[in-house]
């Protein structure tokens, strides 16, 4: 069977992190945010992409951009198998090389698709030379593949912009909507419409989704559960571990553990560099794997970027 999702670290390039999920149909997310800078490739298939006030639908080749607490969701649609990885990179890392968070979106450029490729085949090999370096260049060259269909930022509302940095501020606190009223001068009633229509979310959908990358960070140092999800502002572990499941398609456990590097995947993305989105070629990404790694149960098949545990 196809693996469903895997993420990436690696303790050399703490700042960045991915995901590979090779069955989107089993990983549904409810709108939520990053407090990294989010970029990936759709694989294969396609999905419905929903980024602030944008909807679109998006298919293998595509480009999305998601910038730091903006909500976004990205799902199926009508149960149609897809795939894509994603990156995710911490905006100081970011902003030390000169990097200004962009406007786009998304993107269909054949170009920037195959960087991002290439991108991630010489962060999955441990063996490239100076990847910090190399990702630093991928960042640096951005730009140039952006423009086309920018959006235009939004002027913000500023009680708006208060109530959401006083929750931001107070995640971890007992916070009612009450005390976001009293923080941002504004009605309850127009506090839940107006905020929602502007970051996607009600305040109690924001004040949970800003809970939930208090405690993946924390967890990511390794920290005890139960500890964690206290501290957040969660009534309980179990509260903890449903939202995390809901907003990001993943367990605490599956998304935070530090999991080991996988040689053969770089060679796999490099073999699908070769052909285009959706048409890589089997015995091009055989060819790419020594007799070894593909008996430790790794298959490629024909016309899908996916790779298979062999059953035996």
């Amino acid at each position: 069977m196809i693996e469903v999702s895997r993420f990436w670290r690696d303790p050399a390039l703490p700042f960045v992190e991915a995901r590979r999920v090779g069955d989107g149909r089993q990983v549904c997310y409810a709108a939520h945010s990053h407090e990294s800078f989010s970029i990936g490739v759709i694989t294969g298939g396609r999905s419905t992409y929903l980024n602030g006030d944008l909807g679109i639908q998006v298919g293998s080749g595509f480009t999305v951009l998601m910038n730091p607490g903006v909500v976004h969701t990205c799902n199926p649609i009508d149960g149609e198998p897809w795939s894509y990885l994603m990156l995710f990179v911490d905006l100081p890392w970011l902003q030390a090389q000169g990097f200004e968070l962009p406007t786009q979106t998304w993107s269909d450029s054949p170009a920037l698709y195959q960087r991002l490729l290439q991108a991630f085949a010489d962060l999955f090999d441990a063996g490239v030379p100076d990847r910090e370096g190399r990702l630093a260049a991928l960042f640096g060259s951005l730009p140039g593949f952006l423009g086309a269909n920018a959006r235009v930022s939004d002027d913000g509302h500023p009680r708006l912009d208060a109530a959401a940095a006083f929750i931001r501020a107070h995640r971890s606190d007992p916070l009612s909507l009450e005390d976001i009223c009293a923080a941002c001068g504004l009605s309850r009633a127009y506090l839940i419409r107006a905020f929602r229509q502007h970051y996607g979310l009600t305040p109690h959908g924001y004040l949970l989704d800003q809970r939930i990358q208090l405690a993946r960070a924390q967890l990511r140092q390794g920290r005890a559960i139960a500890e964690v999800a206290q501290e957040a502002g969660f009534a309980d572990q179990a509260h903890l571990q449903r939202a995390f499941k809901k907003h990001l398609a993943a367990t605490p456990g599956h998304s935070c553990a530090r999991l080991a590097r996988k040689p053969w995947l770089a060679p796999l993305l490099r073999a699908t560099m070769l052909t285009g989105p959706g048409e890589i070629d089997a015995a091009s990404a055989k060819a790419a794997m020594d007799r070894d790694r593909l008996m430790r149960g790794i298959r490629v098949v024909a016309g899908s970027h996916d790779f298979q545990p062999l059953v035996v």
